[in-house]
């Protein structure tokens, strides 16, 4: 029989147990579901901020909605440029078109797919108001030098962490922490989940506050029915949160399995590493996905080999990066199209490259054993070459 590879969409590729069941009855037997009255969301709050190390941590309805209030945070002015990756979500993007500001598309690494500092460097103007970077599939993106450019330029850093939970940064901190405003998304999909939420964490008074009044529509609850701010009502719920509290107790057991298994498939791949294949880095990974770079061009036909083996493997990630994408000259309010009129996002040759023929990536689960390795490295080992390279 064939040995099925867990994924995240069914009970035996997720955490979720009696600890998640009992935290909803807490909460449904108390007969309060609001986070405004209730306690499961700050508790969750507080819970994130220790382990981040953070001042504040604020809890809203998704990881899209974090990056929202991300933005909020920032606050551009209508126009105002945002930098960020075209190999990502578009949960990634969503906010700051909703802000009015206009998403700026760099160019990447083509060895992991995260954003390439000097591309980043060569984009910022007059317009620019922060750099937004993905840790894509869990992998540290050069924050560093990513920090060094925000500051230089008096720019806004926002990690979006939402595949990144516990990745480690050089020296030892979390994915979030090196930026102005981290970002966590509890998705179905994620490490941990509660079906969708999300969060920030900052250790900027003023920024804390700015996300949660738009977190809860603006509204100063110390002051009574006042509403100081523009705002939306991004609330978690408290069954959100109590499903998240028991889920963030079981994250570090989840990442350390990821890690082992991932780290058995880079040794067992090792000698295969070369022109035609590089292997990810380890270091700090968090292994949402697990990816592979055929610099020759030749993942597709990977990632159907894969595929046939029973793998849970594709090719690009993406259907197209999203500076292709074909929402861009088509209406953003109506029939209006601001704030993209003439816009026309720029090329990104290497992240166009990866996504077309390069990137192939391999779902990764903490119920992966050294079984499910051992079949994914025979697969990648059995691969037929390409014509061209037999001639």
């Amino acid at each position: 029989m064939t040995l099925h590879f867990p994924n995240m969409a069914e009970p035996a590729g997720r955490t979720l147990g009696d600890e998640e069941v009992a935290a909803l009855e807490r909460v449904i037997r108390s007969g309060m579901l609001n986070s405004v009255w209730g306690t499961e969301a700050r508790a969750l709050e507080h819970e994130i901020a220790e382990l981040y190390g953070s001042r504040h941590a604020i809890a809203c309805s998704s990881g899209t909605a974090a990056l929202h209030l991300s933005v909020v945070a920032a606050a551009p002015d209508p126009g105002d440029e945002i930098i960020t990756t075209p190999i990502t979500d578009f949960g990634t993007v969503a906010p700051i078109l909703a802000q009015n500001a206009v998403p700026v598309f760099a160019d990447v690494d083509p060895s992991d797919g995260n954003l390439d500092p000097g591309a980043v460097a060569a984009l910022i103007g007059p317009r620019t108001r922060a750099i937004m970077v993905v840790h894509l599939f869990g992998a540290p993106a050069r924050i560093g030098e990513l920090r060094r450019l925000a500051d230089l330029h008096g720019l806004t850093l926002i990690e979006d962490c939402a595949q990144a939970w516990l990745t480690e940064l050089p020296g030892g901190r979390f994915a979030g922490t090196a930026g102005h405003v981290g970002t966590l998304s509890l998705q179905q999909w994620k490490h941990i989940t509660c079906g969708d939420g999300g969060l920030t964490i900052t250790d900027d008074d003023e920024l804390a506050r700015r996300m949660r009044l738009f977190t809860d529509k603006g509204w100063d609850r110390a002051a009574g029915r006042s509403h100081e701010s523009p705002g939306l009502n991004y609330r978690m719920t408290e069954l959100q949160a109590a499903v998240a509290r028991a889920q963030l107790a079981k994250l570090p057991g989840v990442v350390a399995s990821r890690r082992r298994t991932a780290a058995e498939l880079i040794e067992v791949l090792r000698p295969l590493e070369g022109p035609a294949l590089r292997l990810p880095r380890a270091d700090g990974h968090a292994w949402w996905l697990f990816p592979l770079v055929l610099p020759g061009g030749d993942a597709p036909e990977l990632a159907a080999h894969l595929s046939a083996a029973g793998i849970p493997a594709r090719a690009g990630y993406l259907k197209e990066p999203l500076n292709r994408a074909p929402l861009w000259g088509r209406p953003v309010y109506g029939s209006s199209r601001y704030p993209l009129e003439h816009y026309d996002p720029a090329p990104c040759p290497e992240a166009e490259r990866m996504v077309s023929s390069t990137l192939l990536i391999i779902d990764w689960n903490e119920h992966y054993t050294s079984e499910h390795v051992k079949i994914i490295a025979d697969a990648v080992a059995s691969r037929p070459e390409r014509a061209s390279s037999r001639d």
